[in-house]
């Protein structure tokens, strides 16, 4: 079943998500974690630190709690097996001791991400912003950052834009308020720039930028920022909600098809691609 995986002292949120959805399938096979110990031949409390993210597990083991739960879903079992794969170093662990986790947490879920839908009101999306726009919103953190700190999250974000740039670049799709494009953080020169930067992204095959216009009137969930990742199968997407307080990471079930719902009624909402272009040109050439 592979050798025991040694407890870790913190859980990122994608070792979390490996561990709660393995708490779903046994949850699903209405086993306790002293039934499913039982059946396994596991320690029920190292089930439950395997649930919690508190230990490692293999794909071996994964793949036997998912025989002793009557799971059958192949597509679904080896996409988990991959998520046990061990750990490299990678880009963002540079930043461990300078940002917030929640921030390498964000990086890790975009770098396995096979495909990413982002909604925004008032800022224009991180994976779309130039430097300039990027670091007046870091400036305008609440508590103020000093200005090393600026340039430490300044640099995280384009390093994190790298994935529209691999060879293989994740699909991406940003539906973007026209308030968004309106306003005019840090005046005309920057904004003219950085609307020029959406509108040449979005000429990229595997980059979408719809506009939701001012006329499109009320809509669902305008109050908050929100992405959805998409995973290598549907039960492992997950939806980022960008807040004052930080980032959430949202995988229940009713939490997912909600947010879908109301992606999908902001897209029907938006011009198609060509008119949102348009848009964009019109807006940078009027500043």
């Amino acid at each position: 079943m592979g050798a025991a995986v040694p407890p870790r002292p913190t859980a990122t949120a994608r070792q979390q998500r490996l561990g709660a959805e393995l708490r779903k399938l046994r949850e699903r096979a209405d086993l306790t974690t002293r039934a499913a110990g039982q059946k396994l031949g596991v320690d029920p409390a190292r089930i439950s630190n395997i649930e919690s993210g508190r230990f490692g597990v293999s794909a071996d083991r994964v793949r036997a709690f998912a025989f002793g739960y009557d799971c059958d879903d192949e597509p679904y079992i080896d996409a988990l097996a991959t998520m046990t794969t061990s750990r490299s170093r990678n880009w963002w662990d540079d930043y461990r001791d300078l940002l917030p986790p929640v921030l390498l947490d964000l990086s890790e879920m975009e770098e396995h991400a096979t495909a990413l839908h982002t909604v925004q009101f008032t800022h224009l999306p991180g994976l779309l912003q130039t430097p300039d726009y990027a670091r007046l919103v870091f400036q305008q953190n609440v508590p103020a950052l000093s200005p090393p700190m600026v340039e430490h999250r300044l640099s995280h974000r384009i390093k994190r834009q790298g994935i529209l740039y691999a060879d293989t670049p994740t699909p991406y799709t940003a539906i973007i308020h026209e308030a968004a494009l309106r306003m005019q953080f840090g005046g005309p020169e920057v904004m003219r720039k950085q609307l020029a930067h959406i509108a040449e992204m979005s000429e990229r095959e595997h980059v979408t930028v719809l506009v939701l216009p001012f006329a499109a009137g009320i809509f669902p969930g305008a109050g908050q920022t929100v992405v959805i990742a998409q995973g290598p199968v549907r039960q492992l997407d997950t939806v980022q909600l960008d807040t004052e307080h930080g980032s959430e990471f949202l995988h229940a079930e009713a939490q997912l098809v909600k947010y879908r719902t109301i992606m999908g009624r902001m897209e029907g909402l938006s011009l198609d691609a060509t008119a949102s272009r348009d848009l964009i040109h019109t807006l940078a050439t009027n500043l």
